[in-house]
């Protein structure tokens, strides 16, 4: 083997590398890829989402394009995003896997805005899998009903976090809930298992969120379902 040309190999192999460490190293985009683990999401949507402006959005957005992470598609005056494969998720889930064995400050983060969330205990993706067909088990899905109707958990209803406490009624005392909804650090399902407790309701939130169990190739339906689990009941 040529030294030479093995060296310039692996400059080339490492700097296409970097380039994907180039385009992550920044906070807004890192929480694109995750609002696009959701599913599709116009340039508008993203921008309102996050805070920053369109013309903002666009430049981030192009950056992650260019790195092959996402495609596009154009519908009359508004264009479209999506990541260019499921299994990105995985990248930012174990860059976030990293970030909590190795960062104090992110656990101490997480502690402050969540509180202690090991009680009740939550449900692991490979749990649930296993219960999956269980007539006594629902799985809530807390997001917005868009994000729903992209895609979510077999066998999930859609009750965004908004509408929780007024459908109440709609939810037995005799099943036991799941929750779920962006992932490990979305407050929804945190506040679903609060109002479902507080009601009366067994319930736990999924550790992961969706775009990790779409990655990890769980099943996975789209398109929007029955409101109701089961017959209305007393609150």
């Amino acid at each position: 083997m040529d030294y030479n040309n093995h060296r310039q190999f692996k400059d080339r192999l490492y700097a296409q590398l970097a380039r994907l460490g180039k385009v992550l190293g920044n906070a807004h985009r890192l929480e694109i890829l995750d609002l696009l683990g959701q599913g599709e999401r116009s340039v508008d949507s993203l921008a309102t989402e996050i805070g920053i402006s369109i013309a903002n959005a666009s430049q981030h957005l192009k950056a992650l394009q260019h790195a092959q992470l996402l495609e596009s598609r154009k519908d009359g005056l508004f264009v479209y995003y999506r990541l260019a494969d499921p299994a990105i998720s995985k990248l930012t889930s174990a860059l976030r896997g990293v970030a909590e064995e190795r960062l104090a400050e992110l656990e101490e983060l997480v502690h402050e805005h969540f509180g202690d969330r090991a009680n009740p205990e939550p449900v692991a993706m490979r749990d649930l899998l296993k219960r999956l067909r269980s007539r006594d088990l629902v799985i809530l899905d807390t997001r917005p009903a868009t994000e729903f109707a992209n895609g979510h958990i077999a066998g999930a209803i859609s009750v965004p976090i908004g509408d929780l406490r007024m459908r109440l009624r709609e939810l037995p005392r005799n099943k036991e809930y799941v929750a779920y909804c962006r992932g490990p650090y979305c407050v929804y399902a945190d506040r679903a298992v609060a109002i479902l407790r507080q009601a009366h309701r067994k319930a736990h939130r999924l550790l992961e969120g969706f775009p990790e169990w779409n990655a990890a190739e769980l099943p996975v339906e789209t398109g929007l379902k029955p409101r109701r689990p089961a017959k209305a009941v007393r609150a």
